[in-house]
């Protein structure tokens, strides 16, 4: 059994600022539903398929990859993806994104978050995706001390989940414009949201190894948001499955795996290092190298793509 760096201990190290989230791997029981859904209802683009798998996003380097495999099911009660987060370059691209949600009668939850705007909804298949645009104008929130605290620009108290204001999000939309024109180029995947097993494990993985600075860790909502740069959060952690939840079993849907994609050829092979030196395994693939966290999700270590 490998000891890892305990997280609470500022490390020495941290990963390179320009560190991001580039695309999620999903194992789908119906790849035709899901190209369907995630073209129609919101707007990718189908970059490739090949067989039983396929890449979408906004014409770029991939976002979503799919691989159909038979005998499939959805599992409760496990680790693995809360959800994904699509960041849209702005309000008017993600009002497009929430109308066009309602005109398909697909059920969503417009939240605000103060400093970013959102909705949530899940695909065909149970898998959790957030559309968000960031809003830092409208205010902010911090994960100090232990608790979790939202402030609008007037220096107002806000629980950071207040129903987001759909009316006001689609003034932001011209005559012009069409509900199903495909997501713009500068669309990304803003972050992960993970179930794991326990909070402190994952962040001695996340933290004392890859190096993702600490943005905070509430107990009292057992979550914590680690990033790269001073980002708000790439990865967020929750045990809201339970403490000590297993693996999904090997048919299930959902998380194959992330990926992190390093600036520099040098800031990648710094983590490698980190991760070799902590006797954590690792697989060659072809899109980086795949390791697994301790609650068994799936994170490939890569250039950026691109």
């Amino acid at each position: 059994m490998n000891t890892l760096p305990n997280s609470d201990v500022k490390t020495e190290f941290s990963i390179h600022p320009a560190t991001m989230i580039g695309h999620v791997s999903l194992t789908v029981a119906n790849l035709e539903n899901q190209l369907l859904f995630y073209q129609q209802a919101l707007g990718f683009q189908l970059h490739w398929r090949e067989g039983n798998r396929a890449g979408l996003g906004a014409g770029g380097a991939d976002l979503l990859v799919l691989t159909e495999e038979s005998n499939l099911k959805k599992y409760r009660g496990v680790t693995g993806l809360y959800h994904f987060a699509v960041l849209f370059p702005n309000r008017r691209e993600l009002a497009r994104a929430v109308a066009r949600l309602f005109a398909l009668k697909i059920r969503n939850s417009p939240t605000d978050h103060i400093m970013t705007k959102t909705t949530y909804l899940d695909d065909p298949e149970g898998n959790g995706i957030e559309l968000y645009c960031e809003s830092p104008e409208d205010g902010s929130w911090t994960l100090k001390d232990g608790k979790y605290e939202t402030r609008r620009k007037d220096g107002s108290w806000s629980d950071g989940r207040e129903p987001l204001d759909v009316e006001a999000l689609l003034t932001h939309l011209k005559e012009d414009d069409k509900l199903d024109a495909s997501i713009p180029p500068e669309t990304r995947v803003g972050h992960m949201h993970l179930h794991v097993r326990d909070i402190p494990e994952a962040l001695n993985f996340y933290h004392g190894v890859i190096g993702f600075d600490l943005m905070g860790h509430v107990k009292e909502f057992q979550m914590a948001f680690i990033s790269a740069g001073g980002y708000h959060h790439h990865i967020g952690l929750n045990t809201w499955q339970g403490a000590g939840a297993p693996p999904p079993p090997a048919d299930a849907v959902g998380l194959r795996h992330f990926t992190v994609d390093f600036a520099n050829q040098r800031a990648l092979d710094e983590v490698i290092a980190r991760v070799d030196n902590a006797g954590i395994a690792s697989n060659k693939i072809a899109e980086g190298l795949l390791l697994y966290d301790p609650s068994q999700n799936g994170v490939v270590l890569r250039r950026k793509q691109g």
